[in-house]
Order: structure tokens, then C-alpha cells, then sequence
């Protein structure tokens, strides 16, 4: 199943606005009423200002109708495996479980699966926090 993600992510990823960094990102969701939803980097010359592809994608998936990640894949151009920064993880966290899978992918499909909680073990829990 995770094929499908890699494909969307990467078909996702020439969407991507990165003429500052020349580095297109993709990622794709599939998302707990069963539909894909996918994203891309999108940056802005006011270089804070810009956002990752994985937000694009939960922005998309929320506007949806859809509430949680079940699994997530992302690709970028430039760098094979590429894992999501910091800030896309808590972001990734705040709508998944800690065993959502994360396929990192390069150029050809999926390389490596990890899970939210291995790539951010300490992240804010949202059940706590409210």
C-alpha cells in the first residue's frame, strides 16, 4: 500500500514553489476515511514565512473532512530519504498515533518506514495538553 503514497508524494512534489532553495519536497497522507492527500513545499521570499510540504498535506487532509494520519510518505528532489524537520514532526504528531508509519523515500519508492515515535520520541502529547 505504501507504493501508491510514494507515487502520490513524488507526483505531488512538481507542485512544489522552491525557486529560494531549489529543494522540491513532496508528501502524500493517507488519511482515516481512506482518501490520499498530498502536499508540497511551498517557500516565500520572506524566508520564515514559507511552509513544508507535510502541512500543505494535513492542511489538505483537514479541509477534507479527515481527522487522523494512518501513514505518511515523503520525498525530496535533492535528498534520498529525506525525514521530516522538527517542526513537521510535532506537526505529523498532532494528528497521528505514535506507530503511524513514515515511508522516506528517493527517487525509485520507498526506502525506509519508521514510526512518528522513532523520529520524534518526546513529542508534545496532545492528549495531556488538551
Amino acid at each position: 500500500m505504501s507504493h501508491d503514497l510514494f507515487e502520490a508524494a513524488r507526483d505531488a512534489m512538481k507542485f512544489a514553489h522552491a525557486p529560494y532553495s531549489k529543494f522540491p519536497v513532496g508528501a502524500a497522507i493517507r488519511a482515516d476515511d481512506g482518501k490520499v492527500y498530498t502536499g508540497a513545499n511551498i517557500e516565500n521570499l520572506s524566508f520564515p514565512q514559507g511552509w513544508c510540504a507535510e502541512p500543505t498535506a494535513i492542511g489538505c487532509m483537514i479541509m477534507g473532512g479527515a481527522k487522523k494520519i494512518l501513514e505518511m510518505a515523503v520525498i525530496a528532489e535533492k535528498l534520498a530519504l529525506c525525514p521530516p524537520c522538527g517542526g513537521c514532526r510535532q506537526k505529523i504528531a498532532e494528528f497521528a498515533d505514535a506507530g503511524t508509519k513514515i515511508y522516506l523515500c528517493d527517487e525509485v519508492g520507498v526506502q525506509k518506514t519508521m514510526t512518528i515515535s522513532e523520529l520524534l520520541p518526546f513529542s508534545f502529547k496532545t492528549d495531556i495538553l488538551g
